[in-house]
């Protein structure tokens, strides 16, 4: 067998789907295909206000499945929000799951899933070096997953994300496994979503293709064996392929999507754009700006957004991603100018005028996040340059993150990108 120093294969999945108008209604058929006759709904509250879980759970009821539902899903899923999930339908035996909202529907229904089919300890599965990072030991139950926000792409994605309190930053489960059976994507329910919801959300999406984009190629990483090769194993041509497509639906239509949320036309795009980027770097991965988001995230004191619970402090996912993104391509131009160019071109065609090639993207991106009212800054979710010592610290323990940056990321180089964050424009 030959013996090749560095990677020359790359692995790539996606979760099979179902997209369009009234998807939704057919869920019963799917589940059934799937040899499930009793579920469970995962949801949160708020999700399950707006009346989108009982439609679900109807159309189920109507193809012939017996149905329940959890909706006391904590928003930006904490470890102690998993454990109780668990504790709490762990005396009932469910043969599939739905879940129904953005990312932490839809991520606790995955650690769901794997924590009632092969109980354990929750750190036993969490990534290393918080957990043990073990794979589930088998198959899991089919999960449907059914996104009421264009955002996170969990429905196409092996990961589980959630915040550790004690710790103050976020990790999470990471294994083929976990990626839903089937995706049930239906862009009528992202109608209600309020601007800023759809802003954060659209953010993410944004940085998903960015960073997948960017990522240190998968021919750059040392030769995996099978059993060893990553979930995230860096860009990679078909991830690459979905990605610039997500850009260019984002250029069209995020801005619409925020500023009039009853574009019909616009919420399609932005849940294609949700569903291509979600295929490209839930298989390249992401690196600088999801890393710093766990402790921008995590840390919090007193930022409460508009439109997301208010009973605790939270920097929303999406926000907490995208506040360092201009500094991070910046700081990764060289490695690939061209590609971070290109980059710039699909997400503000008319970037580019008399601006430095290393700022295009960097600029495309603040201008995208000014039209659309984000926080122009981490100083605006309440962190100064006091603060940066432990955001850095917080950065460097998501060494499965950084890995996938195309350059490496010492201490020093977190603290310029975050110093460079406290205003991004």
């Amino acid at each position: 067998m030959t013996e090749y120093l560095h990677e020359t294969v790359f692995t790539w999945g996606g979760t099979p789907l179902k997209f369009g108008v009234g998807a939704v209604d057919e869920i019963g058929w799917d589940l059934a295909q799937l040899g499930a006759s009793r579920v469970l709904i995962v949801t949160d509250a708020g999700v399950a206000a707006s009346g989108v879980p009982q439609r679900v759970a109807d159309a189920a009821t109507a193809g012939g499945l017996s149905v329940e539902v959890y909706d006391d899903v904590h928003v930006e899923p904490t470890d102690a929000s998993i454990v109780a999930a668990v504790q709490a339908v762990r005396g009932s035996t469910w043969d599939g799951f739905i879940a129904v909202g953005g990312g932490s529907a839809i991520d606790t229904a995955k650690a769901i899933n794997l924590l009632t089919t092969y109980p354990a300890d929750l750190l036993d599965y969490v990534n290393k070096p918080i957990g043990r990072g073990l794979a589930p030991p088998g198959p899991l139950k089919p999960l449907v997953a059914v996104p009421t926000t264009a955002g996170t792409g969990s429905e196409t994605t092996p990961v589980c994300i959630m915040d550790f309190l004690e710790l103050k930053v976020k990790s999470g489960i990471s294994h083929p496994r976990l990626r839903p059976t089937m995706a049930v994507v239906d862009p009528l329910l992202t109608l209600s979503m309020p601007p800023e919801v759809t802003a954060a959300s659209g953010m993410d999406v944004t940085c998903h293709a960015l960073e997948s984009f960017t990522a240190r190629p998968f021919h750059s990483f040392a030769r995996h064996r099978p059993e060893t090769r990553v979930a995230y194993c860096g860009s990679n041509p078909i991830s690459d392929a979905w990605t610039e497509q997500a850009l260019v639906l984002l250029a069209r239509s995020f801005r619409k999507a925020v500023l009039n949320g009853g574009d019909l036309d616009a919420r399609t795009d932005m849940m294609l754009a949700a569903t291509y980027a979600g295929m490209g770097f839930g298989n390249a991965g992401v690196h600088i700006p999801h890393a710093c988001a766990y402790p921008i995230a995590g840390r919090v004191r007193e930022y409460r957004p508009r439109n997301y619970p208010q009973d605790e402090a939270m920097v929303p996912h999406g926000e907490s991603v995208a506040l360092t993104a201009p500094a991070t391509f910046r700081f990764t131009f060289p490695t690939d100018p061209g590609k971070h160019l290109r980059a710039a071109r699909l997400l503000d065609p008319g970037t580019g005028t008399g601006t430095d090639p290393r700022d295009q993207l960097p600029a495309a991106l603040s201008s995208l996040m000014r039209d659309i009212g984000f926080p122009n800054g981490i100083g605006e979710v309440g962190y100064t340059e006091a603060d940066i010592p432990d955001l850095v610290d917080g950065t460097m323990k998501q060494q499965r993150l950084l890995a996938v940056a195309p350059r490496e990321v010492q201490d020093e180089h977190v603290a310029a990108i975050f110093h460079e964050s406290i205003e991004n424009w």
